[in-house]
């Protein structure tokens, strides 16, 4: 098979010839530091790895849509520590929006969130624009230069993350309190997760046939280290089923995104339509995930990406580790439907235990 073949047989819950490998994107901090600033291709070339290229299409907006929603970025300044802090101000004809902004050499987060009150919600459901038009010039180009190596992969015009609840829950609006207002006020929950699926499922429709080969939904709020599985078969699935019915007639296959804790959400995952699941992080990482018991409840239904600790293998590892390491992911999807990948980012780690991880995923062979 070539990586291409791989990749998608495996997407579809086969056995391909061998076992697939990725990594979950490349840091530019990473790439900067321990790759001379190699790009994300030459990065995959440089360890011999089919790649799975992160870039989605372009969206055209409509110039009347933007002048009611005007950006404009005020920077706050930098930090005894090097961390940068800036503040977005949207201007509406009905008020001001406002969120915060931090990064470092690592990484960005938020310390402010846009949708602060109701009324904050009411302006952003009626002014935030939608793309008229989706251009997928850029994902073909992709396509083209990788030809029948690898795949693309990338999220679908979101909110902040993949699904409705993660755009809401810790990206628009504070994640503890989205979830103090799911029992304080549950209808205006489902209302916002409502408008927030019926915004995507009109960009999805104005798509056409999705060129990505592969779309990641979700996100680390739906995790069950963040909600309970009451909530999340409450306030996730029903807006995931219907996006992802949608996401599957536009000719796409799915990842659903969970960060952290998995294992007592698997069976509410395997009835919202997604084809696989991401990141399976193992305890270690802080996630609770034990692949072959995942394997063996939901196994049939999905395929998994992720799994491997990077901390353990690619920081503080060793090749003869990282061989074990593999190898005990393997035999934990005997039956395929397996991506071998790092369970998160990752900014640290000998160059060579990255060439130990490939090595190892091209031994398991099915």
């Amino acid at each position: 098979m070539n990586g291409r073949e791989r990749f998608l047989t495996t997407i579809k819950n086969q056995k391909a010839d061998r076992l697939p490998c990725q990594v979950h994107n490349w840091m530019r901090y990473y790439l900067n530091t321990y790759l001379g600033g190699m790009d994300a291709y030459q990065a995959y070339d440089y360890f011999g790895m089919d790649p799975v290229i992160y870039r989605g299409p372009d969206y055209i907006y409509n110039a009347r849509d933007m002048e009611n929603w005007v950006e404009k970025r005020i920077d706050l300044g930098t930090d005894s520590d090097g961390n940068r802090y800036w503040q977005k101000t949207i201007t509406t004809p009905d008020g001001v929006l406002t969120e915060k902004h931090a990064s470092n050499q690592y990484t960005g987060w938020l310390t402010e969130f846009l949708i602060k009150t109701k009324e904050d919600f009411e302006i952003y459901n009626k002014y935030v624009p939608l793309p008229e038009k989706i251009d997928w010039t850029p994902v073909r180009e992709v396509k083209k230069r990788i030809g029948d190596r690898g795949i693309v992969r990338a999220s679908f015009f979101d909110f902040g993350q993949g699904s409705p609840w993660q755009d809401f829950a810790g990206c628009l609006y504070p994640v503890e309190d989205a979830i103090l207002m799911t029992y304080d006020d549950p209808d205006w929950v489902h209302y916002v997760l409502g408008c927030l699926l019926e915004k995507k499922l009109k960009v999805i429709d104005r798509a056409g046939k999705i060129e990505l080969d592969l779309v990641e939904t979700g996100g680390g709020a739906g995790s069950s280290t963040v909600i309970s599985p009451d909530l999340h078969r409450e306030f996730c699935l029903p807006y995931d089923k219907k996006q992802h019915m949608a996401l599957h007639a536009a000719g796409t296959n799915i990842v659903y995104h969970l960060c952290g804790g998995l294992m007592p959400l698997l069976e509410i995952v395997a009835e919202n339509g997604a084809d696989g699941l991401e990141t399976m992080t193992p305890p270690g990482m802080g996630g609770d995930c034990d692949l072959a018991e995942a394997s063996r409840r939901v196994g049939e239904k999905l395929f998994f990406i992720g799994g491997f600790d990077q901390n353990a293998g690619f920081e503080n590892g060793n090749p003869k580790l990282i061989r074990e390491m593999v190898h005990q992911l393997f035999q934990s999807c005997p039956e395929g439907g397996y991506i071998c990948c790092p369970s998160d980012h990752f900014f640290f780690g000998d160059p060579e235990n990255i060439k130990a991880f490939v090595q190892a995923c091209n031994e398991c062979k099915y």
